[in-house]
């Protein structure tokens, strides 16, 4: 039986957003959670389950969504984090409803266990706003940001105790991290509030990480920018994120990028605009100009009688998107410029000038007669 459109499985558009993913998961997921279906329909509930929490994990992955959209379900292995089993619906349900199910369901929640029965956690993600030109953003560029790390305390050698002293075992769990409460029907599992989910309690913690069993620092980052990149854009650095506690996998990186304002173009997709300032005889006349690009310069001719607002357009003078075949355009828009401090004589001449346009009617304007007789009809009796 051939697998559905993961879109399909959850209800939205090809073009959703995280949240609206989300949205969508957590509804079809509170719906057909096996824990909530039981009788005949059981076995039916927890096979939608396990399609929309599939559906889920491969389209809240930006690298899985980005594979599924580009080669359907040959591009994603479903072999990862398909793992249809207690397990399985523990990954992508716990990224969508936090602990709330992990204390109602028995652990689905987004802790796991770890050695001598604590509980550990996935560290949070760190952002980073990187400003670029849209120079470095048409070419790509490498460069280093520097990040928060951490480093075990040399002090207490990670322990987190004070030297000469140790940990003791958390008397509330017994060290197993987490405490059982009965509200009604249900048997809850919570985290123990005395030592926080780590089995165990520091009396007399290190006075150089105050018990945390790492000092933080900074540490370089090497970050290549692929040319093409957007303004908004995320770049994902794995296991760059602030630690997991008790031993848990580190959180991601995300850098977000900004691109700094350009003096003379602007984008929009791949395609660029700009804004060309003409003379007024250049325009009358005819001429060639020069225009910039991000490669350099280029020419364009303007026949006779350009107007204002013309728009001229240079194939592939714009910039190659980061999933774009080929490069954008360029657009350049002229910008008829009226002369200005004019002396004396030039002032005669641009009198003679229009008192030769005036004879001759409106041959030499364009637009004038249209708009005149549209003024003539608005005042019309």
């Amino acid at each position: 039986m051939s697998k559905r459109d993961y879109y399909e499985v959850l209800g939205v558009p090809k073009n959703a957003g995280d949240e609206d993913i989300k949205k969508a998961y957590r509804k079809y997921a509170m719906k057909h959670h096996p824990d909530r279906n039981q009788g005949d329909t059981a076995k039916k509930s927890e096979e939608k389950f396990k399609e929309c929490k599939e559906a889920y994990e491969m389209l809240s992955d930006p690298q899985k969504r980005a594979a599924y959209d580009q080669f359907g379900h040959a591009g994603v292995d479903p072999n990862l984090g398909g793992r249809h089993g207690a397990d399985g619906m523990a990954g992508g349900f716990a990224e969508a409803f936090g602990d709330i199910f992990g204390d109602i369901f028995g652990g689905v929640g987004g802790a796991r266990r770890g050695g001598g029965g604590q509980q550990v956690y996935r560290g949070s993600d760190l952002s980073y706003a990187m400003e670029i030109t849209l120079e470095e953003a048409a070419n790509g560029k490498e460069t280093q940001i520097r990040i928060p790390s951490y480093e075990t305390c040399e002090t207490c050698s990670g322990s987190g105790a004070k030297p000469a002293t140790s940990q003791k075992v958390c008397t509330t769990c017994n060290g197993a991290g987490t405490v059982h409460m009965r509200q009604g029907f249900f048997s809850i599992q919570q985290t123990c509030p005395h030592c926080h989910g780590t089995g165990k309690i520091i009396p007399e913690p290190c006075p150089t990480c105050g018990g945390q069993g790492r000092i933080k620092r900074n540490k370089t980052l090497e970050v290549k920018i692929p040319g093409g990149i957007n303004e908004g854009m995320r770049i994902r650095s794995s296991g760059n994120g602030e630690p997991g506690p008790n031993g848990g996998p580190p959180g991601d990186l995300y850098i977000e990028i900004r691109i700094k304002p350009h003096e003379i173009f602007e984008r929009d997709g791949d395609d660029l605009h700009c804004t060309v300032p003409v003379g007024l005889t250049s325009a009358a006349l005819g001429s060639t100009i020069e225009v910039p690009t991000l490669g350099g310069k280029a020419e364009i001719e303007l026949p006779e009688g350009t107007q204002h607002g013309k728009t001229f357009r240079l194939r592939g003078k714009g910039i190659k998107g980061v999933r774009s075949s080929y490069p954008g355009d360029l657009y350049c828009h002229v910008s008829v410029e009226t002369p200005i401090k004019l002396t004396e004589h030039q002032r005669k001449l641009l009198k003679e000038l229009d008192e030769s346009f005036r004879k001759s009617g409106d041959r030499h304007s364009p637009t004038s007669k249209s708009w005149s007789d549209r003024v003539k009809d608005l005042f019309k009796v």
